[in-house]
């Protein structure tokens, strides 16, 4: 074999040059690389010396390793309430119905506001070791980012102030506030470092976020416009509430811009089942797809039951369930100006319970469904598989009952909490007579003993009047949506009644 070298043929070799990276646009990997930078240097003096100061060319930010920290050591509880997004949905409801202005806060540097309770040490930072005392630590009587118990300590501190200013936190949400004081009512949300306020004197608010300010480093940004990827745009007597920039970023990053729609978001046939021996080498990628997917239901009721389909197999993903949730994601695609529109409307609670029992082929549990109405607007919705095999279809009605019940009940105490008291009971519609007859009449006997604890349940506010039940025919069942994958035309007569197209509407500003 006559090769190359033998033939006294040699090619030079060529070696990538390697690409400069710029450290003032992109953040250093280690203290090393940015040390050697003036304008990071500046940052970090600029950040040990006081934590709540930053520089224009540069950030940097004190972290603390927690992953480094013990339990019961040096952290205890850890635990952060955020707000519910049914509270979030309610609260804005409340603001149309009264038209209400929102105004949105964001406090800068929120962790580092936070008192510690637990004895907390930290190595002298890297670069600003005291050269007199170097083998000594640091005692941290504040939270710094890192530490396993900042979010909590931040959340105690903020909502100590909110107290003394006269504010009651929930019952029912621990992250919603309210301040009543004579005529003047208030109400707040904290999520982290995010803040909706809203009440029916401006003035009022104005001074709140006044006296906030002086406590804290505060935005004001303004009127409510973009919130936790919500986007809220501004209707003459309400607010059409969106995730538009959410799901097209969801599309870009799945690389699906181009995709073709999809009429629904799951098919009718063949049905979803973990079976499959097929399974996906890297999981990863449908995880985060069906995660984000999750956040999207916040404003999208329609995709419900295909994304709590798709999320019963991400222990052990196949491609055919990939397929589904990019199929979610074609669906979007083609109804990306839908959303919620938050209008005036009757003072009343209204919900709608439904089941396909026996629905999973797998294990024959039934899936509930439930959506609840204040007023015109839809506030808290939710598609669930059962934790038990129902016998009978009675069965799995009367437990999506139960379900629906219980959730009235806590938004019954999240308005009481508000102050707001409803003219009537709220009404569960049902499209299961038998349900409905056992739910209003003192009949028990062996067939229904299993589900003794839901029945009393029910029962017992039926006879109190704290609900009323009435039967509706399947096909205005609402909540059918909620519990099995329905053909095209039925499924778009369903989400007509939920959801309103951004066209359909003219919006004032932005």
């Amino acid at each position: 074999m006559q090769t190359r070298s033998k033939s006294g043929i040699s090619k030079k070799k060529s070696f990538a040059t390697s690409t400069t990276i710029d450290y003032l646009q992109t953040e250093p990997p280690t203290y090393t690389i940015a040390s050697k930078f003036p304008q990071w240097r500046e940052a970090m003096a600029s950040e040990f010396a006081a934590p709540s100061t930053t520089t224009y060319l540069a950030i940097a930010r004190l972290v603390a390793k927690g992953f480094h920290q013990q339990a019961g050591v040096d952290f205890a509880e850890t635990f952060s309430p955020v707000v519910k997004p049914p509270t979030v949905r309610i609260i804005l409801s409340l603001a149309a119905q009264n038209q209400w202005s929102l105004r949105q806060l964001d406090v800068s540097n929120a962790f580092l506001h936070g008192l510690l309770k637990e004895t907390v040490f930290m190595a002298q930072p890297l670069g600003f070791v005291d050269s007199s005392l170097p083998s000594h630590v640091c005692h941290l009587h504040k939270s710094l980012y890192g530490l396993k118990q900042a979010p909590r300590a931040w959340f105690e501190r903020f909502t100590s102030h909110l107290l003394t200013l006269g504010f009651k936190a929930s019952v029912a949400d621990a992250s919603l506030f309210i301040l009543s004081h004579k005529s003047v009512t208030i109400y707040l949300l904290l999520y982290v470092d995010d803040i909706i306020i809203t009440g029916n004197n401006s003035s009022a608010v104005s001074n709140i976020i006044s006296q906030l300010s002086a406590a804290f480093e505060l935005k004001d940004l303004g009127p409510l416009r973009y919130f936790l990827g919500l986007q809220i745009d501004y209707k003459k007597g309400g607010f059409f509430v969106h995730q538009r920039k959410y799901l097209t970023d969801l599309l870009h990053k799945f690389t699906l811009t181009d995709c073709k729609a999809a009429s629904t978001p799951i098919a009718t046939t063949p049905l979803l089942t973990s079976t499959s021996t097929e399974l996906l080498s890297d999981p990863t990628p449908y995880r985060s797809l069906v995660g984000a997917l999750q956040y999207a239901t916040f404003t999208r009721p329609d995709i419900t039951f295909a994304v709590n389909r798709v999320c019963q197999f991400m222990h052990k993903p196949s491609p055919a369930h990939l397929v589904a949730a990019k199929r979610i994601l074609r669906y979007l695609k083609g109804t990306l100006d839908r959303g919620i529109l938050f209008q005036p409307g009757p003072f009343a609670l209204t919900a709608f319970t439904d089941a396909d029992w026996a629905g999973d082929p797998c294990d024959r549990r039934s899936t509930s469904g439930i959506i609840v109405f204040l007023g015109n607007n839809p506030i808290t919705w939710l598609a669930k598989k059962q934790h038990t095999v129902s016998r009978s279809s009675t069965e799995a009605e009367y437990r999506s009952l139960a379900s629906g019940a219980a959730e009235l009940s806590w938004i019954r105490q999240v308005l009481c909490d508000l102050g707001l008291f409803l003219p009537s009971a709220p009404l569960i519609w049902c499209d299961n007579t038998s349900a409905l007859a056992l739910a209003s009449n003192p009949v028990f006997h062996g067939r229904t003993k299993h589900i003794e604890v839901d029945y009393h349940f029910i029962r017992e506010r039926v006879v109190r009047g704290d609900l009323k039940l009435q039967f509706i025919s399947t096909e205005d069942q609402l909540a059918d949506v909620f519990t099995k994958a329905l053909p095209s035309p039925r499924f778009h007569r369903l989400c007509s009644k939920l959801l309103i197209c951004s066209t359909d509407h003219q919006f004032e500003g932005g």
